[in-house]
């Protein structure tokens, strides 16, 4: 990125102020980040081309006001955290929420300060929200919830403890690869229908720095922290209205399309 582009990612964030190589910008900005660009899948669902290369993800999120998923988002902080100076790496992992796969199908980020970091701003709910210790070997608590890295031959697993119990969010090896190395995972996913990016459309998007998310699923507006949730029905001819509302993206859904989810 230039220094217009940059300039123009951090007004977009709403980042006031200069920027320090160090954990609490690092985290800062993080935070700041989930905040103001929702992660969602409008683009997949609707069956639109999505580019992940830096500059479309740019266009996308800091131009026209959208989010997008782990290949745009977490693409395009990684490349602002490396025009800022942070030493980045981009990894792939796998997506365990429904078993056992062996598929690299997200990319998120490892940050290297006095110590590594996870960073992942394009995972939704089930990650962390704040950079976390990729050597520290037990349970480590930010305001989204408790999460441990737990490493095996097969690789390092991201867990978060729910009820006292690790439950596998991804595996990951710490491997450096180019953005382009994620095009045929993108294009798989997009062009797999029968995927849960095609099935129904979301959004979702941290308010506060205290990991409370407000997510606008397929039939309802849901709003969850890590003591409370809570739901309010949406019907499918007032979806785009609350997606602008809440998110301020425009869509055209119809009742037909959020029907066949």
């Amino acid at each position: 990125m230039n220094q217009v582009e940059i300039d123009a990612c951090l007004t977009h964030i709403g980042w006031r102020g200069p920027v320090e190589l160090d954990l609490l910008c690092l985290t800062r900005l993080q935070s700041l980040f989930m905040q103001r660009v929702p992660f969602e899948n409008l683009d997949v669902f609707a069956g639109r081309p999505v580019d992940i290369t830096v500059t479309s993800s740019f266009d996308k999120v800091v131009a026209r006001g959208r989010g997008g998923w782990c290949f745009e988002l977490n693409g395009l902080f990684a490349g602002l955290l490396e025009s800022l100076g942070f030493t980045v790496k981009r990894l792939g992992a796998a997506v365990l929420l429904a078993g056992p796969n062996d598929r690299i199908d997200h990319l998120m980020i490892e940050v290297v300060l006095d110590q590594a970091y996870l960073v992942d701003v394009g995972f939704g709910s089930g990650a962390p929200i704040a950079p976390l210790p990729l050597q520290q070997r037990n349970v480590v608590r930010d305001r989204a919830g408790e999460f441990e890295v737990i490493a095996s031959p097969a690789g390092s697993t991201l867990a978060e403890i729910v009820d006292g119990v690790p439950e596998a969010r991804y595996r990951f090896k710490r491997v450096n690869h180019k953005q382009a190395d994620f095009e045929a995972s993108s294009t798989l996913q997009q062009t797999d229908r029968t995927l849960v990016w095609s099935k129904a459309p979301f959004a979702s998007r941290l308010v506060d720095g205290n990991g409370t998310r407000l997510t606008l699923a397929r039939d309802r507006l849901i709003t969850h922290g890590t003591a409370s949730r809570s739901e309010v029905p949406i019907a499918a001819a007032e979806w785009n209205e609350a997606l602008m509302a809440h998110f301020g993206i425009v869509e055209a859904f119809t009742e037909h399309d959020l029907a066949q989810t």
